[in-house]
C-alpha cells in the first residue's frame, strides 16, 4: 500500500515519518520544488521539523502526479488557507484523510476541512485529530488521536496509523471532531494572551474551563455530539495546545499581547486560529450564538482592542449559574 501525504510542513512530515517507519511506502508532496529537493538531499525537514531523520520508505517530491500515482490514500496536511486552490490543481486519490484543522465560511454556512475536501473531490473522507504535536509524534513520544468518519473508513485509518507510540481511537462524529479541533486554536490564542500578560494560573484555568463550555455550545449547535468535545479531539487537544511551548497558536497570542505585529505572527508557521476566528465571527453575526471568549479574541486580534480591556469585559459579564 502506498500513501501520499499532501503538505510537507511539520504535521505532514510527522505523519509521513510515522507511516514510513512502519515500512509503508509514503510520498511526501511539497508545494515548492526547492523544498522537495532539500528534503531529498538532507533527509531532514530543516525548515519545519529539524533533527528528525526521514525514513527510507519516505520519498519527498514536488510532482503531484508522482506523489499520487498508485496511492490508495491521500492524507491532506495543508494549511487551511491553501486547501481549496491546492486540491483543485491535484490529481484525485481513491479516498482522503483530512489532517487539517480550520473553519471555512462558505455559501452562508460554516464548513470543516473534510467537507471542503469532500466537495472538491467527490471522494470519501475521514479525519485525524487530537492532541498531536508534530514534534512529539515524529520523535515517537506516546500519543493518542481520533480517526473520525464512516466507521469503515475510521477503522482503516486506525489500523494504518496505530503503533507502539501512536494509539488511534475511532469516532463516527466527524463534524464534532473537526469543530473541536478548530475552536481549540482560537482558545489557545486566548491562553497565549493570558500567558503573555502574566495573569496567572487561576485566570488560565478559568479561561480554559469556560472556553471548553463555549466549545461545547458551539459544536453542538452545529451538529456535533457533546461527548466528543470532552474527548481527545476536544478537551485533549485544547489542553495540549493551550499549555505547550510547541503550540503556534498559544505562542501567537503571547507574542501579540507583548507587542509583536499581527503580520509577523506567522513567520514561524501557519497560525490556524487567526483564520478560524474570522470565519467563526462571520457565522456568529448571523446566528447570534453567545461566544464571548472567541469574540474577545477576534476584537483583540483584528479590532485592536486592548487585551486587558477585553478581560475586564469578560469579568464584568452578568453573574449567572455555572
Amino acid at each position: 500500500m502506498k500513501v501520499a501525504i499532501l503538505g510537507a510542513g511539520a504535521w505532514g512530515t510527522a505523519l509521513a515519518v510515522l507511516l514510513a517507519s512502519k515500512g509503508i511506502p509514503t510520498a511526501l508532496w511539497a508545494r515548492r520544488k526547492e523544498q522537495a529537493e532539500a528534503l531529498r538531499a538532507s533527509r531532514e525537514n530543516k525548515d519545519y521539523l529539524p533533527g528528525v531523520a526521514l525514513p527510507a520508505y519516505l520519498y519527498p517530491t514536488a510532482d503531484p502526479e508522482e506523489a499520487l500515482e498508485g496511492a490508495e490514500l491521500a492524507v491532506v496536511a495543508l494549511p487551511s488557507k491553501a486547501l481549496e486552490d491546492t486540491l483543485r490543481a491535484l490529481p484525485l486519490a481513491p479516498w482522503y484523510l483530512s489532517a487539517t484543522k480550520g473553519l471555512f465560511f462558505q455559501e452562508g454556512r460554516l464548513r470543516t476541512p473534510s467537507e471542503v475536501v469532500e466537495g472538491l473531490t467527490g471522494r470519501p473522507v475521514a479525519v485525524l485529530s487530537g492532541p498531536n504535536h508534530a514534534e512529539e509524534v515524529a520523535r515517537f513520544l506516546p500519543t493518542a488521536s481520533v480517526a473520525a468518519g464512516p466507521l469503515e473508513l475510521a477503522k482503516r485509518v486506525q489500523e494504518l496509523f496505530s503503533g507502539p507510540t501512536f494509539r488511534v481511537y475511532t469516532s463516527q462524529d466527524r463534524r464534532g471532531v473537526e469543530l473541536g479541533g478548530a475552536l481549540k486554536n482560537i482558545l489557545a490564542l486566548a491562553a497565549g494572551m493570558v500567558d503573555g500578560l502574566r495573569l496567572g494560573d487561576n485566570a488560565k484555568a478559568a479561561l480554559l474551563t469556560r472556553g471548553l463550555r463555549e466549545m461545547v455550545r458551539f459544536g453542538t449547535a452545529l451538529g456535533g455530539e457533546e461527548a466528543t468535545f470532552y474527548g481527545l479531539s476536544g478537551l485533549g487537544d485544547l489542553l495540549a495546545t493551550a499549555y505547550s511551548l510547541h503550540s503556534r497558536n498559544r505562542g501567537a497570542g503571547e507574542r501579540l499581547v507583548r507587542g509583536e505585529a499581527l503580520e509577523r505572527l506567522e513567520d514561524r508557521g501557519v497560525v490556524e486560529g487567526l483564520y478560524a476566528v474570522k470565519a467563526l465571527m462571520v457565522w456568529r453575526e448571523r446566528t447570534g450564538l453567545e461566544l464571548p471568549i472567541a469574540e474577545a479574541v477576534y476584537q483583540v486580534v483584528y479590532e485592536g482592542l486592548d487585551p486587558l480591556k477585553a478581560l475586564s469585559a469578560l469579568m464584568a459579564r452578568e453573574p449567572k449559574a455555572e
